[in-house]
Formats: C-alpha cells, structure tokens, sequence
C-alpha cells in the first residue's frame, strides 16, 4: 500500500496489531520511501513492543545507516537526503493554532447540514494542554507542518461525602457562580433586606427556586431562595412574560424584578431574568481547515451494537475526503456496561464489563492512529452514576489506552484548535423533557432541551429527581463559561442547531433499537457522525448505516 500520508502509515500499523506514537508515525509517513522505513522499524522492534515511539523510528534508521555505511564507501548526500533519513523530513517549528479568529453566529437556528452516505465506493482543578505535529509530506516538499492544539481540563476528584455540610456547600456554591451572572441586570437585593422594605417599592432579587404552585386564579407563584432567606415572588397569567414559568425548574438560579405588594410579603413580578447566553455572543473558531467527529453512546457489548456501521465509519476516517478530521470526541456510554437496566443481561453480547472495554478499544484501534481522541464517561459506563463522573480508574484507562485517547470527567469543557466544547453527557435530558412542554423540550428534538441548559447555565439544573448528583465542595456542573459548541449523547437521537451562537448537537448512537427502547416507544437515530469544520463551526451529518 501506499504510504505517503501519516492517515495511512497508521492504518497499515494497526493492520498489523501495533499502535503508535504521533510522532512515529510522522516520522514513517516523511521519510522518502515510507513503505521501506515501516519495514525496517518493524525488523528492529522489540517483540514485546505493542506500541511504537519515536525512537523506536529513530534506532532502525540509525542501525539502516551504520549497516550501508560498513558496506560502500562514503557518498556525496543529495540536497534529499538518504533513502532512510527520516529525520530530516520532520517540520521545522510549525506555528501553533490560536484560534482566537471570532466571527458572528444567529441567535437562533443553523443551516441544515448535508447529511451524506458513508464511504464511497472503492476550577481549581487546572488545564492540561499539547500540541502535537502532523507532517504532511515528504523531506523535499513538506513546509511548517500545522501544529495541532488541545487543552483538556485536569483530574477531577471526588471530595463529598454526603453530609448535610456538603449538600448545603454545593448550593451555595450554585447560587454564587449563576448569582454572579444576573447581579449585573438588575438592581438586587437579598430576601432578608427585601422584608424590611416598604410596601409599594421597586425590588429585585436573586434567587434558587424552590418551590412553583399556582393560586386558585390561575396565576403563578414562585418562591426564591437565597443565602439569607425565601421570598414569595407572584407571576401574574396576563403578563407577556408569565409562559416562561412552563421553562422553570426546581434548583435552578434566576432573577425578578417588580414591585412589593403593599403590605410588603409579596413581590408582583414585571421581569424574569435567566443566566443564559447573551444574545451577543460570537463563537471562536481555528485558524486552519481542520474538522472534529463527534459521537457518543457506542454501546459495545450490546447485541444491538452496530459493528458494521462503526467499521465502515473507521473506514471513511482512512481516505483522503476525511483527511481534515483530526479530533474524534466521544460523549459518553463507550459500553453497554451490566445491569443498568432491567433483563439488560438478556440483550448482551458480552457479559464481562472489562470485556466489554477491551472489545471497545479494539474498535477504537480503527480510526486512523494519528487522530486525537477525547472521551468522557457515561451512565453505562463502569462508574458512579452520580454527576460529576470522574473520569475512568486507571485499570480502564489502561485497556482503553488505543492512540493515546484523552479522558476526562462528566460534564467537561476541551479546548480543540482555540474552540471551547462542552462535551456532556446528558442523563439530566431526560429529567428536562419530562417537566418541559413539548413545544420547550423533547426527545425528537434533543437539541432543544440543551438549549434549555444553556439557557440556565447548568447542565443539570434540578436536584432530587431523575439525574443524580453527587455534593461536592464546588459545583462543577455550572456552565460558568460560554462554549462555542454543546456536545451531548445520552438520548440516541440526532439533533443539532444554534442557540445565541452555540452549536449545539446531541450525536445520536451507534445501537439499533433494543427490547428495552422497544417497550419505552424509542426510535434510536444510529450510526451517523456529525463532522464540525472548526474553522467555520459549519456542520456535516454523515449516515453509516
């Protein structure tokens, strides 16, 4: 096979049951004749090497040089190099993508992307960041290499444990970050001073929801909390405003404004106010043609798992229409996992969770060698259900340990090529579709309750239903920065669009409908990868079914 461009050196590496290092792989695919140096690094590798390293390039190109040298006399070099100097080709200093280009995005609603058929035929908690090189020619034609760049956030670790303390500490901690965003629209005041004002004032305040109940007129009241006290705030049903009370839930931060009654003990509303996004926000994008694939919910282990999709998605990865995309973003749910749901042991193919992950990360070795990959847990995968999910323990990350893939916990923000992504999982969708109107969130269009998200700046606003969440010292759930793209799973349907600049995509899955989705009325969308140019944040669906 030909081997001129790093996507196929890595192909044909894991052909033959080696992973690699990006830099070795670099080095393989700039040498002047590619096929030769794979050769001649696979003839001095160890035979216990599973994965080869740059150095493992560099020792057979220097062992090939001794050889040819004790054989012939010294030669005048050509300007290209030895046969095997592989080195040489290697890009000097590529310049490092910024991605600090901002263009402007519509509040609401995106370009449908083109959805194609497969292949054709033929926080305290810090930042970790690399760039990596990718070469893109040979030694007498590759100029500055693009350099690509990630930034993932740091371990994240569990420090609740369940005491009262640490409940009352992730609210107020809740309360503080989203307080922060809605103190600057309204002239606020706590509950507390707001009892000792006279009746008739104009108030406004910041406050948790804990409690929404209608009154025998029909109309709405809402009660906020915050670190001082309650106060009752009533939304009347004629007010233009009052059909945004069908978007509130419990837990969740907002602000209103308005007058006290006169008596005081109750403040009649005249605006309500979300975290939200501002409708000015301008997404960044990189500074170079480069494209992210982002899925979720593979699901391997279930007889349900779509292998053949998956491969033929792998597949499309290895030509040269794919050549652009470089980061592969995983949302959660890499696994069936066992007992998750009822009789679930009746629907799996593979009964051992380890099994389960060592099939996974064999699927995984598919997808070009050379792509950056970054994965996040789910609640089918082996750890706790509760929200934040650390990432996996080390004896997973070591069977997952294909192409060097980055994972971190759930929800996290990466930064790819100067985009911010914030890649989530999604259990607390379904908790949003069920309090929502349909016309606010549904499972057909599972874009929309992440809009809801976004709109509350929380990706799991409510406390004590549907999602678990676990009491940390800090909140890490609150979307405290804006992304520039909303990556979730969770619910197996594809949906995708803008809201205030976000794109925001829930992928889909890579499971066929099962028994158990049978009997809850669910009609997965599988087998389709939403491909994002990130220079331009413009969105391509490609089908593999």
């Amino acid at each position: 096979m030909s081997l001129e461009t790093p996507v196929r050196v890595a192909s044909e590496l894991a052909r033959r049951g080696y992973n690699a290092d990006p830099e070795a792989v670099t080095l393989i695919a700039s040498a002047n004749d590619p096929a030769a140096a794979l050769e001649r690094t696979l003839e001095t590798v160890p035979e216990d090497a599973v994965k080869l390293t740059a150095n493992h390039v560099k020792s057979a190109v220097e062992t090939r040089s001794r050889s040819a040298e004790a054989r012939s006399p010294p030669e005048t070099p050509t300007p290209g190099g030895s046969t095997d100097d592989v080195s040489s080709a290697v890009a000097e200093d590529p310049s490092v993508s910024t991605g600090n280009d901002r263009k402007q995005s519509p509040d609401s609603g995106v370009n449908s992307p083109v959805e194609t058929k497969g292949v054709a035929e033929d926080s305290d908690e810090g930042v970790v960041s690399e760039t990596r090189t990718e070469s893109a020619g040979s030694a007498a034609t590759t100029a500055a290499a693009p350099e690509r760049s990630i930034e993932v956030p740091g371990e994240f670790s569990s420090t609740g444990t369940g005491e009262y303390e640490d409940f009352v500490a992730v609210f107020r901690n809740r309360y503080e970050k989203l307080s922060k965003l809605l103190r600057s629209r309204i002239n606020h005041r706590p509950t507390r001073a707001l009892r000792s004002m006279a009746g008739n004032s104009e108030a406004a305040v910041v406050g948790m929801v804990s409690d929404i109940r209608s009154t025998a007129s029909g109309h709405w009241l809402v009660e906020l909390e915050d670190t001082t006290g309650t106060f009752p705030c009533l939304v009347m049903k004629d007010r233009e405003f009052a059909g945004l009370v069908d978007e509130l839930l419990l837990d969740e931060v907002i602000a209103v404004e308005g007058n006290l009654a006169d008596d005081g003990n109750i403040l009649f509303v005249d605006a309500m106010y979300f975290p939200d996004v501002p409708r000015t926000n301008s997404p960044s994008t990189a500074d170079r043609e480069v494209s992210a694939a982002l899925v979720s919910d593979v699901h391997v282990g279930s007889q349900e798992f779509t292998a053949d999709a998956w491969q033929r998605f792998a597949d499309w990865l290895h030509t040269p229409e794919a050549d652009h995309v470089e980061y592969l973003l995983i949302a959660g749910d890499m696994v069936e996992g066992v007992g998750v749901y009822p009789d679930q042991d009746e629907e799996l193919d593979i009964v051992d969770i380890y099994e389960q992950y060592e099939q996974f990360s064999e699927h995984l070795k598919a997808v070009p060698g050379d792509m950056e990959i970054v994965m996040i847990p789910g609640n089918h995968d082996a750890v706790r259900l509760a929200e934040p999910q650390p990432a996996f323990d080390e004896e997973l990350r070591d069977i997952m340990s294909a192409h060097d893939a980055r994972i971190v916990a759930n929800p996290s923000t990466v930064t790819v090529e100067g985009v911010d992504i914030l890649m989530y999982h999604g259990v607390s969708l379904d908790e949003v579709i069920a309090e929502l109107p349909d016309e606010k969130a549904t499972y057909d269009e599972p874009h929309l309750p992440m809009y809801q998200l976004l709109k509350k700046r929380h990706v799991a606003p409510q406390f004590g239903g549907m999602t678990r969440l676990a009491p940390e010292e800090e909140d890490h759930l609150v979307i405290e920065e804006v992304p520039d793209i909303f990556h979730a799973g969770h619910v197996h349907k594809l949906g995708w669009g803008k809201y205030h600049g976000v794109l925001t995509i829930n992928s889909g899955c890579w499971q066929s409908q099962t028994a158990f989705q049978e009997r809850m009325n669910i009609q997965p969308d599988y087998a389709h990868a939403p491909i994002v140019r990130l220079d331009t944040l413009d969105l391509t669906v490609r089908d593999f079914r």
